[in-house]
């Protein structure tokens, strides 16, 4: 497996489903250091002497416990790969029993580090220890099928038609990826698709049901990338919801290397599929001129991809320009502004947040100004659990507002639990039962603090 192949998808693991990772309960064992050489010891000075023992330390075999103290994170996932890229199977597996003793971040690291290039050299070996790991052997499984597939696509395919229950849960998780919402004949055909496109867009179209819109939908995004032409033209020959989400996918990466083009193919397209095609070409031309994309916006005539524009664009406009992108959002008079403005504020209460606060109060009572304060409170670190509580006070549906509520007080008890919860007592904002929770230490969610206090 390439190496900034392992050290992206790495970093995007982190903090997913996969945390529920799991192996065998091993013990954690020392490699046996290799034997001296049979050279006669002689006489050295003491800076001779550690050299050599310096020597040795960085000759000797490493261990995945001397690994993970190592300072840097990137630094551990590099010497990760190192290890495990020198391992045949039967060492991987030995590796893979040490997993259980590890805390649950450097297990879910070195989880995918250690199943993707396992999968690389005795795939079936891989997959048949998944099958030991209960509950997560599910969340290893997508990393050997996709690894396994991008060195092997043919014989991936072979095991994956012949073995479908082992896979039946990876597109089950939500959103995009290996095991967070897109098939295992839709892992399979993407790194198909990167090898030999045609190879895969023939294997897709023999593929049924949901396994094949998956397939042909993964080998038109890989088509898009490198010949948008041609994968407009796999696209063409779909139908209904499939053909409208090929065509968005299309358009997505075509914007991204040449807008005008995109737009060009996308005023040919039916006139049901040009609006969601438009949108997501208008999320890529916002990640380099926001503005020029807010002003296309006008020009998609359905509501609901005019608003699903909308939301892909004022992200990506905020981390330029926060306050020109709030004002724009608030002037669109959205239906829901709630998936527009929250990564607005999520990012203009980190860089200024009194302008931000600022534009929370110039806002009329209603569902912004709702979205906007709450993920003001939520997001902003530096203002005070007080004032943050009192704000939060001011939204006007009544669930946001409690369970905004609630995060505020709770930051503000670990801060200073007698002046928390005589205001948590005293305020209006809050129904009884909301402020029993609060002060029993359970909270919103009728759960304990953290830590189990």
């Amino acid at each position: 497996m390439k190496k900034t192949t392992l050290l992206t998808l790495a970093a995007l693991l982190s903090g997913a489903a996969g945390g529920y990772l799991v192996g065998k309960a091993d013990h954690l064992s020392s490699e046996e250091v290799g034997a001296q050489d049979g050279m006669l010891e002689t006489k050295s000075s003491p800076r001779t002497s550690a050299t050599r023992a310096e020597g040795a330390e960085r000759t000797r075999p490493r261990e995945l416990e001397d690994i993970l103290r190592e300072p840097g994170q990137l630094s551990r996932m590099q010497s990760l790969m190192n290890l495990y890229a020198g391992l045949d199977a039967a060492r991987l597996e030995e590796e893979a029993g040490k997993l259980d003793a590890l805390p649950m971040t450097q297990r879910i690291m070195a989880s995918f580090l250690l199943f993707g290039r396992w999968a690389e050299v005795d795939p079936t070996g891989a997959l048949a220890y998944s099958n030991t790991m209960g509950f997560g052997g599910m969340f290893v499984r997508p990393t050997i099928l996709q690894s396994w597939a991008s060195v092997d696509p043919a014989n991936a395919a072979k095991y994956f038609a012949e073995n479908p229950r082992e896979f039946a849960m990876m597109g089950g998780f939500g959103g995009r990826g290996p095991g967070r919402g897109e098939s295992g004949a839709g892992v399979i055909a993407t790194e198909w698709a990167r090898l030999d496109p045609d190879a895969a867009l023939a294997w897709a179209n023999g593929l049924e049901g949901r396994d094949k819109a998956g397939a042909l939908g993964a080998v038109i995004r890989e088509m898009a990338v490198s010949n948008p032409e041609k994968a407009a033209e796999v696209a063409g020959t779909l139908s209904g919801g499939e053909q409208t989400r090929a065509y968005a996918d299309i358009a997505a990466k075509w914007a991204g290397q040449d807008f005008a083009a995109a737009e060009r193919w996308i005023q040919s397209l039916p006139e049901g599929a040009r609006g969601r095609a438009m949108s997501e070409a208008l999320e890529s031309l916002a990640t380099t001129d926001p503005e020029a994309a807010a002003g296309k916006v006008t020009g998609i005539a359905n509501a609901e991809d005019r608003e699903r524009a909308v939301e892909s664009i004022a992200g990506p406009w905020a981390r330029k320009d926060a306050a020109a992108a709030a004002a724009w959002v608030a002037s669109q008079a959205l239906e829901g502004p709630g998936d527009a403005i929250r990564p607005v504020m999520s990012t203009w209460a980190n860089q200024d947040s009194a302008a931000a606060l600022e534009f929370i109060r110039q806002q009329p009572q209603g569902a912004l100004r709702d979205e906007a304060t709450a993920t003001f409170v939520w997001s902003n670190r530096t203002g005070s659990p007080e004032a943050s509580l009192q704000l939060a006070e001011s939204i006007g549906d009544e669930r946001s507002r409690e369970r905004t509520m609630n995060f505020a007080a709770m930051r503000w008890i670990q801060e200073d639990e007698t002046a928390a919860k005589s205001y948590i007592q005293q305020s209006s904002a809050l129904s009884d039962q909301a402020k029993q929770r609060l002060i029993e230490g359970r909270g919103f969610w009728g759960g304990g603090r953290r830590g189990g206090n």
